[in-house]
């Protein structure tokens, strides 16, 4: 049986992530009604994996015979000022996942529960990787400044899915 406390925090987790399909899912409007449609993509794509971390957790509650207990997704803002903002907005947000994940984690190990720091595992490594990716690009939107041909090129470049090659 889940601890109570570990319930209640992986429910909340749940929620944190569909907020961020919502977040990514506000930013990809934004690239697509600026003509960006590689940068609208990505975040797209991204919205689609904050899903999937969603659901990962929901079927581990299930597994585990636990109670999910959906709660609302507050609206996300709807416009950024700027490229660079709203990569800052992105960036921002990942280290703040990343720290639920990080207190999830702990509690998991002050709980003694080994299955979910099992499973948490899994998101503190997917974490670093989304980390470093939103940094990434968001270095890369500084320096291209304001310069419309360089976005052009990144939106590009950023669009391709990693699958393509």
């Amino acid at each position: 049986m889940l601890n109570p406390k570990i319930e209640a925090a992986l429910n909340d987790q749940i929620q944190a992530e569909f907020y961020s399909a919502y977040l990514y899912l506000s930013m990809s409007a934004q690239c697509e009604g600026q003509n960006l449609p590689g940068f609208s993509a990505w975040m797209r794509r991204q919205a689609q994996e904050e899903v999937s971390h969603g659901l990962k957790i929901f079927d581990y509650l299930n597994d585990q015979s636990a109670r999910v207990k959906l709660q609302a997704v507050s609206a996300p803002p709807v416009t950024f000022p700027s490229m660079q903002a709203m990569w800052e907005g992105a960036l921002a947000h990942e280290r703040e996942i990343s720290e639920h994940i990080d207190r999830l984690y702990a509690l998991a190990r002050q709980e003694n529960d080994f299955a979910s720091q099992a499973m948490l595992q899994w998101f503190v490594t997917e974490q670093v990787e989304e980390v470093k990716t939103a940094s990434r690009i968001l270095e890369q939107v500084k320096m291209i400044g304001s310069s419309s041909s360089a976005l052009f090129f990144l939106d590009r470049h950023v669009g391709k899915d990693e699958n393509e090659g």
